[in-house]
């Protein structure tokens, strides 16, 4: 095992990394702190001296468009209903429910992987069992998450680190919580205040095996290493680049020029003296008696000239909205805003989905790769449990987006199919003095996307009545429909 220096040295390190520094960042303006809150005013002063301007208004305000560009992305890379987790084995799919499709666990936590992954640029999840036994996954933030490589540790293995900070402690001390991962078991260390790193005392077992377990009617503890190391991650990209890094400046100019604006509309009600013919020692006792005695003293032919602040708004406006326009063009997003009052055909709003598609199978890419390493240890404890062979090749991942569409364009949509489609049937009922009628009764099947096998045995024999008269009440009644 490596030693606490080496661990500490590892943790400091991968703090100070450009990886994990660009990686608060992303979940900084995530979280709705943007840069614009740091902003400061300043002024030279008589003495040349540079100074903090307290006086004018600073108004700072964040504009979430990155928040909503991340989560626009998760929904839609999760908003299909039927599962993405797939088999042509029905037992197997069953299975498969149970631990992806309909657990509702693993969604959530899904969900919390593939936010920080778009946002910090990477994030992980780690395998644990639950007190039933079952294998579960949690979401591992990354800014805790350290990993070492073989050639890096002192012992030639390789290790993760994962620490995080206890918000439970009481007092003011800052204590960190860090657990040193092997393929075999894992350390459990703390740390206070950036002190040194000391074994946790709190731990009952330290080191501890990945898994614990009872028998029912047996005292005895059970417990045994996973053989591997219970942590997978989720790279946005190659680079493991925050999809903030496109759009940063964008976004920062955005604010900047939208607080300007709302610090230009906040003093709108200063005005600027001109004064002619000023008698007094210097400016200074002329804004004193502006303020206090409301009247200044002029020599003869002295005058006083008050102007207003002249706002640019329309040349702020137009660069606010080129701004955002170009947004959600680098951020390759789908931007609301443009679908008016929403009657919008539905080809248009799926050429408004392009660039969003376009993201999503990007990382597509990368998330398949992920639930193929959480689906073999899955299918290890499936074929443990049930006595089967099932292999990775028995399983597939289907990830399919809903498109939001115009209800008023579906129903012109349905209409149209429902008349090209009587024109059809009208088209084969003409052929009845050329073909025999159950000829034409089939083919009338095939275009209504019924059986006929279904339904032949509720016609009534030719000899009998007009089968064609008889064929609306035998498609009804056979659940075919309209």
């Amino acid at each position: 095992m490596i030693s606490v220096d080496e661990i500490k040295t590892f943790m400091d390190s991968d703090a100070a990394s450009t990886k994990k520094q660009l990686a608060r960042i992303g979940l900084r303006y995530y979280e709705g702190e943007h840069d614009i809150r740091q902003y400061q005013l300043f002024f030279v002063d008589a003495d040349g001296n540079i100074r903090e301007d307290k006086s004018r208004s600073n108004i700072k305000i964040s504009h979430p468009f990155f928040t909503e560009l991340v989560d626009q992305e998760v929904q839609y890379m999760l908003s299909g209903k039927g599962g993405f987790a797939k088999s042509d084995i029905p037992e197997l799919q069953e299975l498969l429910d149970e631990y992806f499709n309909d657990n509702e666990n693993f969604t959530s936590e899904l969900y919390e992987v593939l936010t920080g992954t778009i946002s910090k640029g990477f994030e992980y999840m780690y395998a644990y069992k639950n007190a039933e036994g079952k294998i579960c996954f949690q979401c591992a933030d990354s800014i805790g998450v350290v990993e070492v490589k073989e050639k890096e540790s002192s012992d030639g293995k390789k290790y993760v680190i994962y620490w995080y900070i206890d918000r439970s402690c009481k007092g003011n001390k800052r204590l960190k919580r860090i657990q040193l991962w092997s393929e075999t078991e894992t350390h459990f260390f703390v740390q206070v205040d950036g002190g040194d790193i000391v074994p946790d005392d709190a731990a009952v077992l330290n080191p501890r095996p990945h898994t614990i377990w009872r028998q029912d009617g047996d005292d005895q503890i059970y417990y045994e290493g996973f053989g591997f190391i219970p942590f997978f991650r989720l790279d946005n990209s190659r680079k493991q680049v925050s999809g903030l890094k496109i759009v940063k400046d964008i976004i920062d100019d955005y604010d900047l020029m939208s607080c300007g604006l709302s610090n230009n509309i906040q003093d709108a009600n200063e005005v600027l003296y001109v004064v002619k013919g000023f008698q007094g020692d210097n400016l200074d006792e002329l804004m004193q008696n502006v303020r206090t005695k409301k009247h200044i003293g002029v020599t003869d032919g002295g005058d006083v000239d008050i102007r207003t602040i002249d706002i640019p708004y329309q040349a702020r406006e137009s660069k606010l909205e080129l701004d955002e326009k170009n947004i959600y063009r680098f951020g390759m997003g789908f931007n609301s805003a443009q679908m008016g009052d929403g009657n919008v055909t539905n080809v248009v709003i799926k050429s408004r989905y392009a660039l969003l598609d376009l993201k999503c199978n990007k990382l597509e890419i990368h998330l398949k790769q992920f639930m193929r390493k959480i689906l073999k240890v899955v299918l290890s404890e499936i074929n443990a449990e049930q006595g089967t062979d099932y292999q990775m090749k028995d399983v597939y991942f289907d990830f399919e987006r809903e498109v939001m569409t115009n209800a008023q364009d579906n129903a012109q949509i349905e209409l149209t199919d429902a008349q090209k489609r009587q024109v059809e049937i009208n088209t084969l009922l003409g052929l009845r003095q050329t073909l025999d009628d159950e000829t034409v009764i089939q083919l009338i099947c095939e275009q209504l996307d019924i059986s006929y096998e279904d339904i032949k045995d509720k016609l009534p024999k030719p000899e009998e009545s007009d089968p064609y008269a008889a064929l609306d009440g035998a498609l009804t009644e056979g659940g075919a429909g309209e």
